[in-house]
């Protein structure tokens, strides 16, 4: 995988809408939730399960999967995308 992209810093103030509710990749795409201080909830839809991220703790999120994030309390965090190298 390449890193291709990376969102602003966001906090729990900052972190857009669109973020905090169902949302996905787009195919091919895959990215890192990375938390820098605090918590922040990553919810999947299909399969359904929940994690807490913290700062060492990254969220993968795979191509096309619905998903949102809720931090909890003070939170920094950003989002690192990724695809596959050209040609392959």
């Amino acid at each position: 995988m390449v890193a291709y992209s990376r969102s602003p810093e966001f906090t729990e103030a900052t972190l857009p809408a669109a973020l905090r509710r169902q949302h996905s990749t787009k195919a091919g795409t895959w990215a890192l939730i990375h938390v820098l201080e605090g918590e922040l909830i990553y919810r999947i839809y299909e399969p359904a399960s929940q994690t807490t991220l913290t700062p060492g703790t990254p969220g993968v999120v795979v191509p096309e999967q619905l998903h949102e994030v809720e931090p909890l309390g003070a939170v920094r965090m950003y989002v690192e995308f990724y695809s596959a190298p050209k040609g392959e």
